[in-house]
């Protein structure tokens, strides 16, 4: 799945928009929870980075999430 990050942000005392999309990835029960989400559901989202396969990229392992 692709996880989406929109916000602002503020940096040395100046506001900042910032827009991410990042890889991810679930298991077991985790995925299937997930699965019954609506597309687009915002949701608060815990796991770790980690690097790709290939190493060319970084990847979410998401742990846990809850809708908000």
């Amino acid at each position: 799945m692709v996880l989406e990050h929109d916000s602002e942000q503020t940096e040395a005392g100046q506001i900042r928009q910032v827009a991410l999309k990042v890889k991810a990835v679930a298991f077991g029960v985790v995925a299937e929870t997930l699965s019954r989400q609506s597309l687009g559901a915002t949701c608060h989202f815990t796991g770790f980075l980690t690097n790709t396969r290939n190493g060319k990229g970084v990847v979410f392992h998401v742990q846990d999430f809850k809708p908000i």
